[in-house]
């Protein structure tokens, strides 16, 4: 049943009139999930108790859980009701927001090494891949992961403060920039690409390899209703690092 709480999220998001109202059940739908409030196999609730919860249509809310279950996030059983989906495994490649995640279930000791957090301006790069002015105030942070005290990846991100103000206030070396961004920015875009390159001398110094030493660079977006979140490079030691997946023809990728 609805709290005083999800009555308070309803008041708020329908303040926000250019958003449109299925979208706003979309939101508050995924929002519950991404921070662990309903997780895999809970039930929804009903169609009438969304229409009631958020003062909308039936159209918008089926609309809204159409969307969900086209995109993977649910499973609406006719006559019984919706259900968070199982979450289904990815690869490394896709998964790389959640490296301490991936490091604790292979049973080894995770660390993340925090250089820094600041305000800083965007450049040419930074403002064409988040669609900000040249110049325009932008969050940046800067650190490093280790698995068993080795480093793994040095994380350089950027953060649109339109999608995140609090970023700055964060405890980086409890939850990891990446994660919290999950938990609290809903994205539902995200554009990856890889490259083989050397790391520059500052950079191998802070992954503590040979500057002659290949590396494996993933630089990630994401959007959230076509606004840019985040665009982050994640700089992997070649020789402690590996990125992969496995798809069928028809672009999903291999289970099991």
């Amino acid at each position: 049943m609805p709290t005083a709480s999800d009555f308070r999220t309803k008041a708020a998001q329908l303040e926000t009139p250019a958003l449109a109202l299925y979208q706003q059940v979309k939101d508050y739908i995924a929002r519950k999930i991404q921070d662990g409030s309903w997780k895999a196999g809970d039930r929804l609730p009903s169609e009438n108790e969304l229409v009631l919860q958020f003062g909308i249509s039936r159209m918008t809310v089926n609309r809204a859980l159409r969307e969900l279950t086209e995109q993977g996030r649910i499973v609406r059983v006719a006559g019984v009701g919706s259900f968070v989906a199982e979450e289904k495994p990815q690869s490394t490649l896709l998964q790389i927001a959640h490296l301490a995640s991936e490091i604790r279930q292979r049973g080894h000791d995770y660390d993340c090494r925090l250089l820094s957090v600041e305000r800083v301006a965007a450049t040419m790069d930074v403002a064409t891949a988040l669609d900000m002015r040249l110049g325009e105030s932008v969050f940046h942070a800067l650190c490093v992961h280790l698995e068993n005290g080795v480093p793994v990846q040095l994380e350089d991100r950027y953060v649109n403060p339109r999608m995140a103000p609090d970023f700055l206030q964060q405890d980086f070396v409890q939850v990891p920039p990446s994660e919290y961004l999950v938990r609290n920015v809903p994205f539902d875009q995200a554009e990856h690409v890889v490259e083989a390159v050397l790391p520059t001398a500052e950079q191998a110094r802070l992954l503590e390899m040979g500057a002659a030493q290949p590396c494996l660079l993933l630089i990630r977006r994401t959007w959230s209703r076509g606004v840019p979140v985040t665009m982050v490079h994640c700089l992997h030691p070649a020789s402690r690092y590996r990125l992969g997946s496995r798809f069928r023809a028809d672009g999903n990728p291999v289970l099991g």
